[in-house]
């Protein structure tokens, strides 16, 4: 998994409430344990029509947001149902990190697995953001998470929150993999002591 440590990036404002995950992702693209390949069916029953043609009035489908990193999204982002597949396509379509007011809890937490950062900040601070977004391609919005702030393209600074935790994972870009090869070495030294004291094991 990719270390997060900053990133000053484009930012589509999607001020929906209640994106869920099926939104996301859509059921019939669940098909698939890749977790490449998803970014192409991102929101896809809003980005193209019944004929698989893209819809130019969805934001990701115009041209300034084509390659937003940065996703501002209306509160409760990310509710429904707990597949993993929903941060997979955000991360495939190149969304590194979303900032909203409130995630649901399990969609939250797969995001740091998945090496992208779910910020929340106040209501009255997402929508300066949001405004910000609607700017186009030339408001960049910076994120540095060692500093857990965000700045504003005309540079005003949030701070957030976040479990210390989550954060040494993403800034060593650690997944649950990466967490468990960190201890190979105690791991090694147990099963060598294993086999001495149970050899028929």
């Amino acid at each position: 998994m990719d270390k997060f440590t900053t990133l000053t990036g484009v930012a589509a404002p999607m001020p929906l409430v209640n994106i869920d995950t099926d939104m996301i992702i859509p059921k019939q693209f669940l098909k698939t344990i890749q977790r490449t390949g998803l970014g192409k069916n991102l929101f896809d029953e809003m980005r193209y029509d019944d004929a698989g043609h893209e819809i130019p009035d969805f934001v990701l489908n115009q041209p300034a947001y084509r390659n937003a990193q940065i996703l501002i999204a209306g509160d409760n982002f990310g509710c429904g149902s707990s597949r993993e597949h929903a941060p997979w396509a955000l991360a495939d379509f190149g969304i590194k990190a979303i900032i909203s007011t409130s995630y649901a809890d399990i969609f939250y937490n797969n995001c740091f697995k998945n090496g992208m950062l779910p910020i929340v900040l106040p209501q009255a601070q997402v929508d300066i953001l949001m405004e910000d977004a609607r700017k186009g391609e030339n408001a960049r919005i910076a994120i540095d998470l060692e500093a857990q702030t965000v700045t504003s393209a005309d540079g005003q600074v949030f701070t957030f929150e976040l479990d210390p935790f989550k954060k040494h994972c993403l800034l060593n870009g650690l997944d649950d993999i990466g967490l468990t090869l960190e201890k190979a070495a105690s791991i090694d030294a147990f099963e060598a002591l294993a086999t001495q004291a149970r050899p028929w094991v």
